[in-house]
């Protein structure tokens, strides 16, 4: 009597369903890394930006005229002379709330330290929050009133 060894035991199967699933298991948790990795990636570039646009348009507004320019940053009396500057405008002091973030997501913040008569110290902050925390750009850059050094 001759046997027939041409099929599969089932350890067979289930072993080769148990790599099965580790495989897929590993290519979703890649996926899913590269999609995360790659939404944060994309708000940094936007937080940088508006940064950055804010760090120029505070500089422009310092080029205007030191006088009122001075006056912006002391308006909020208590340290660290925190606005909001969800839209380029000069806001009301305090951190942003909800109804003034940047495309729902990012709320961009401007503060003011070690001021002087013709110098201040500015710290841009933007904001967002996704699935991971919270996270920021930040930009710190020492104001003159370039016109008077002379």
């Amino acid at each position: 009597m001759k046997k027939n060894n041409s099929g599969q035991s089932l350890f067979e199967v289930v072993l080769a369903l148990g790599l099965a699933t580790l495989i897929m298991v590993a290519l979703v948790a890649l996926v899913t890394s590269s999609i995360r990795n790659s939404g944060y990636s994309r708000n940094k570039t936007y937080a940088t930006r508006y940064t950055q646009e804010a760090s120029e348009w505070v500089r422009g507004q310092r080029d205007e005229g030191w006088d009122v320019f001075s006056t912006n940053f002391i308006i909020c009396p208590t340290p660290p002379h925190t606005q909001c500057l969800d839209a380029l405008v000069w806001g009301d002091c305090g951190t942003c709330d909800e109804t003034e973030y940047i495309e729902n997501l990012f709320k961009r913040e401007i503060s003011f330290s070690d001021i002087e008569v013709d110098s201040v110290t500015v710290e841009i902050t933007t904001y967002w929050t996704d699935t991971q925390g919270i996270h920021e750009v930040r930009n710190n850059t020492i104001l003159t009133d370039w016109r008077n050094v002379f």
